[in-house]
C-alpha cells in the first residue's frame, strides 16, 4: 500500500511540475503580448494598417525562416499541413488586421476592453475544437474574470459599442480559436515551430501585400512608429508564441488561457510608460483580484472527452479459425 502511494505522488511531480511550467511560459507570453496594443497604437497614426499588420508578419517570417533552417528542423506531417495554414491564418493574418484596424479609431484602452474576453472565449473554442469539459466551476471562475476585466475596463474607459468594437471582437474570435488550434499542434511539435511554419507558409501572401501599403517615403516615418513596428514584428507576432503555444501545450488550453486576463493589466502599465495613460491604485487592485480569480479558476477541474472507439472491421466472406480473410 505504502510503495503504491508512493509510486502515484512520484508519477503526479512530473505532470505538476509540467503543469507550473506552462503556467510561467504561458505568463511570458502575455507580458510579451501585453505590449501589442499600445505599442500598434504608437505606430498606427504613421503607418498603413494594412502594411503594419502583414509588414510585421513579413519581418517576422524571414526570421521564421532563418531559425528553421538554422535549427534544421524537419518539415510537418502532411496531417499537420491544414492546421498550420488555418491557425496561422486565423494569428497571423485576421488578428493583426482586425486588432490594428480597430485601434486606427479608437484609444489603446478601448481595444484592452474587449481583449479582456479573450480567455473566455479560448475556453469555449477548447471545449469545442479539443473537447476538453471544463467544470461548471472552472466556467464560474472564468466567467468572473472576464467579467472582472472587462467590468474594470468599462468603469475607466467608457465603453460604447460601435463598428470597431465588432472589429475587436472579430480579432478575438480569430485568436481563440487560433490559440486553440495552435496550442494543440504544440503537443506534438515545438511552440516555435508551430509559429515558424505558419509565418512561412503564409509569406507568399503577407509580403506583397505589406510591399503594396509601405510608406512611398520610408525617411518620412517617425522613429516612433519604426518602434512600434520592429516590436510587433519581433516579439508580438514571433518571439511571443514560442512562450505562450509551449505554455498552452504544457498546462492545458482552458488552464493556461486563463492567465491571459492578466493581458489587460499588462497592457495598461504599457501604455501608461509608453503613452502616458493613467495607472492608479484601483487599476493595481483589479488586477491583484483578477490573479486571485486566476488562482482559483486553475484549481477547477478540466477533463478531455475521450474519443469514440473505433468501429471494428466489417467481416466479409467467410473466416478461417477466426481470421478475417
Amino acid at each position: 500500500m505504502t510503495q503504491a502511494r508512493f509510486s502515484s505522488a512520484e508519477g503526479a511531480d512530473p505532470a505538476r511540475r509540467r503543469e507550473l511550467a506552462g503556467y510561467a511560459l504561458g505568463f511570458l507570453g502575455v507580458v510579451i503580448f501585453g505590449g501589442t496594443i499600445p505599442f500598434t497604437k504608437l505606430a498606427i497614426h504613421d503607418l498603413s494598417p494594412w502594411f503594419l499588420a502583414l509588414g510585421r508578419a513579413s519581418v517576422a517570417a524571414c526570421l521564421a525562416t532563418a531559425t528553421l533552417l538554422v535549427t534544421r528542423s524537419p518539415r510537418p506531417r502532411r496531417e499537420d499541413i491544414v492546421p498550420l495554414l488555418a491557425s496561422g491564418v486565423l494569428l497571423v493574418l485576421g488578428f493583426p488586421l482586425f486588432i490594428t484596424m480597430a485601434l486606427e479609431y479608437v484609444p489603446a484602452i478601448h481595444g484592452a476592453i474587449v481583449i479582456g474576453i479573450l480567455p473566455l472565449a479560448t475556453v469555449v473554442a477548447a471545449a469545442i475544437i479539443l473537447r476538453e469539459r471544463p467544470s461548471p466551476a472552472f466556467w464560474f471562475w472564468a466567467a468572473l474574470g472576464a467579467l472582472a476585466v472587462v467590468g474594470y475596463a468599462v468603469r475607466k474607459g467608457g465603453f460604447t459599442p460601435h463598428l470597431h468594437d465588432m472589429l475587436l471582437l472579430a480579432a478575438v474570435a480569430c485568436a481563440s480559436t487560433g490559440y486553440t488550434i495552435a496550442g494543440r499542434l504544440s503537443r506534438h511539435m515545438r511552440g516555435w515551430q508551430v509559429i515558424s511554419w505558419q509565418l512561412v507558409f503564409l509569406f507568399p501572401v503577407t509580403l506583397p501585400v505589406a510591399l503594396f501599403n509601405a510608406p512611398a517615403d520610408l525617411s518620412s516615418v517617425p522613429l516612433s512608429a519604426w518602434t512600434g513596428f520592429g516590436y510587433v514584428s519581433l516579439f508580438s507576432m514571433f518571439l511571443g508564441f514560442f512562450a505562450w503555444n509551449a505554455g498552452l501545450a504544457m498546462g492545458g488550453v482552458s488552464r493556461v488561457s486563463q492567465v491571459q486576463l492578466l493581458q489587460t493589466f499588462v497592457s495598461l502599465a504599457v501604455a501608461a510608460l509608453l503613452l502616458g495613460e493613467p495607472l492608479d491604485a484601483e487599476t493595481l487592485l483589479f488586477a491583484s483580484a483578477v490573479v486571485v480569480i486566476v488562482f482559483l479558476g486553475r484549481r477547477a477541474r478540466v477533463g478531455v472527452t475521450p474519443p469514440p472507439p473505433p468501429c471494428p472491421p466489417k467481416r466479409t466472406g467467410l473466416s478461417v479459425g477466426g481470421n478475417t480473410p
